[in-house]
């Protein structure tokens, strides 16, 4: 069995900083050590000078796969995955087909387990009639049930009240949600082509799917939940007016109803669709500063629990058209680590909080088996970053299938230098070892 010790890191681990070897021995860590490891390994990498993180859980990609493979691949997306320090993924089910059959979810971890550098788990797909379907899911293989309570790209728009009702309470695993009210922003629609036509400014895009289209359905989604008992995770938060939705008085272990941020909505506002147009054109859309503000402050407070992607590519032909031929999303789980961490180089958050975010709170909330921490006994998913060597994103580096990135001619502070999934160093310095694939993540419930 193949041992690695890395020395002299800095880890980043359960809100402490600290230096520490680490001996990994096959898929596991097998010990910590801050007085230093002098045993014989395989291989010794010194870390001076690095930190040493959990890897990263994306718990909201999308990677396209099945029929949609011209904008991205399981392979191709994950490889991007770990080129950015992220060693799990949860992966949505609005493929084509889509994934609402126990039978159509299991093509998608056949073809994972194949093809993926990363550790991988799919959300399983609802429609208005598949909850038979639904009940048959073992909750201690799959990371979860999928619910789009707002149209978005596919065909998998949940709105029969009696239908969500009986989800909400019959599904006893995770159920999470895409919350926009499909009526309301089919009238905003309306309003702006008559008013515009088919030339709809770009800019546009929060007031047509509001802040009150996300509000109502989020709402009601947490209504549901409290009513039922469910265990809820609501995606993609997009606007302040929702946090109010969301506790911070209570652990995360004990919250029945948890929430999400991803990395655009803390990055971009909607002062960028100027120069940015399609290209940071999501579903929830990019809102206000003052949205991204008090997003970033739930974060830091608590209220919202994970940080992750919604990384959804499309290629750029497709992203040229008009407002209401583009689709929406776009390619960003390569970045969104050192997108993070720009943000701490700016004084906004602590490493600790990063981890929390990103790691930590992605396994607890999950409850994934042995992974998002770094102990002895866990997965070794780690990624060493040099928080001193800056990464300059241009079409040469960028590794999604779709060939582009919103955050192209930005130079990050930081870098990824290696990611090792269940042990194995998958990347190292703009290099990639596909001698193993990731793991199907299992979940303890």
């Amino acid at each position: 069995m193949q041992t690695l010790l890395i020395k002299n890191a800095t880890l980043v681990n359960e809100g402490k900083t600290f230096h520490a070897d680490v001996l990994i021995k096959g898929s596991f860590i097998e010990k910590i050590e801050p007085q230093g490891i002098s045993m014989p390994a395989d291989r010794v990498i010194d870390a001076a000078g690095l930190l040493l993180l959990p890897g990263v859980i994306d718990d909201q990609v999308h990677f396209r796969e099945p029929g949609l493979t011209h904008k991205g691949e399981i392979y191709t997306e994950a490889k991007a995955a770990v080129a950015g320090g992220v060693t799990s993924y949860m992966e949505m089910p609005n493929t084509s087909p889509s994934a609402t059959t126990l039978d159509l979810l299991e093509q998608k971890y056949s073809r994972a387990s194949e093809v993926s550098l990363a550790n991988y788990s799919f959300f399983m797909g609802t429609t208005n009639t598949n909850l038979e379907e639904l009940l048959k899911v073992d909750e201690r293989k799959i990371c979860g049930v999928k619910i789009f309570m707002g149209s978005s790209t596919g065909d998998m728009l949940v709105d029969n009240e009696q239908a969500l009702n009986r989800i909400f309470a019959e599904v006893k695993t995770l159920i999470a949600t895409h919350c926009e009210d499909d009526p309301m922003i089919k009238k905003n629609a309306a309003a702006f082509r008559e008013k515009y036509g088919e030339a709809v400014p770009m800019e546009m895009h929060p007031l047509i799917r509001s802040a009150e289209a996300c509000y109502s359905s989020s709402s009601y989604a947490v209504n549901l939940a409290k009513k039922h008992g469910t265990r809820l995770h609501i995606l993609h938060i997009s606007t302040a007016k929702e946090l109010e939705l969301f506790r911070n008085d209570i652990p995360l272990i004990e919250k029945k109803i948890t929430a999400e941020a991803c990395v655009h909505h803390l990055w971009f506002s909607d002062a960028d669709y100027a120069s940015k147009g399609s290209l940071i054109k999501w579903n929830p859309a990019v809102k206000t500063a003052s949205d991204r503000a008090a997003i970033f402050e739930a974060v830091l407070d608590n209220r919202i629990d994970v940080i992750a992607t919604d990384h959804a590519p499309h290629t750029l032909e497709e992203k040229a058209g008009t407002y209401f031929t583009a689709p929406s999303g776009g390619p960003l789980v390569q970045h969104s680590l050192m997108a993070m961490l720009d943000f701490y180089h700016q004084g906004k958050i602590s490493l600790e909080k990063i981890v929390e975010k990103m790691c930590h709170n992605v396994a607890i909330l999950f409850e994934i088996d042995r992974r998002g921490f770094i102990r002895e006994g866990f997965y070794a998913d780690l990624v060493l970053v040099d928080p001193k060597k800056s990464t300059l994103v241009n079409k040469s580096n960028v590794l999604y299938k779709c060939g582009w990135s919103p955050f192209e001619g930005h130079e990050f502070k930081s870098s990824i230098e290696m990611t090792f999934v269940n042990g194995h160093p998958v990347y190292e310095k703009g290099r990639f070892d596909e001698a193993k694939k990731g793991m199907r993540l299992l979940f303890n419930r």
